[in-house]
C-alpha cells in the first residue's frame, strides 16, 4: 500500500516559491525521521533536507541552505518542504522518505519512500 505521497510540485519561474507536502499513512510516522531527496535527469540522487521525528533537529544541503525550510506536523502525519528563491538548478524530481533517525535517513538508510513529485524551475 502507498505510505508516503508527495504533492505540491509544478512549474515556477526562477526566484519563485513552491511548498511540497508529503502525507504519510505510516502508523509510526511520529517516531520516524523524514528526509527530502531530489534527482535531476542524468544525475545522481542528492540529499536536500532532513528533520528529526520531533522536528527539533533539521539538516540541509549547502545548496539549499537559507532558501529551503523543512518542517513537519505529526498530528497530520505530514512533512513539508518550503522552497523559496528557486533556481533552475533546483529542477528535479523530489522524493520524500522516512527512517529511524536523522543520521540514517541522511545516509539513505530508508524504511519508506514516496513516489516523487516533479519540480521545474525556468530561467
Amino acid at each position: 500500500q502507498v505510505q508516503l505521497v508527495e504533492s505540491g510540485g509544478g512549474w515556477v519561474q526562477a526566484g519563485g516559491s513552491l511548498r511540497l507536502s508529503c502525507a504519510a499513512s505510516i502508523p509510526t510516522f511520529s517516531s520516524q525521521a523524514t528526509v527530502w531527496f531530489r534527482q535531476a535527469p542524468g544525475k545522481e540522487r542528492e540529499f536536500v533536507a532532513a528533520i528529526s521525528s520531533s522536528g527539533g533537529i533539521t539538516k540541509y544541503a549547502d545548496s539549499v541552505k537559507g532558501r529551503f525550510t523543512i518542517s513537519r506536523d505529526n498530528a497530520r502525519s505530514t512533512v513539508y518542504l518550503q522552497m523559496n528563491s528557486l533556481k533552475p538548478e533546483d529542477t528535479a524530481t523530489y522524493y520524500c522518505a522516512a527512517g529511524d533517525t536523522t543520521a540514517r535517513v541522511m545516509g539513505a538508510l530508508i524504511n519508506y519512500w514516496g513516489q516523487g513529485t516533479q519540480v521545474t524551475v525556468s530561467s
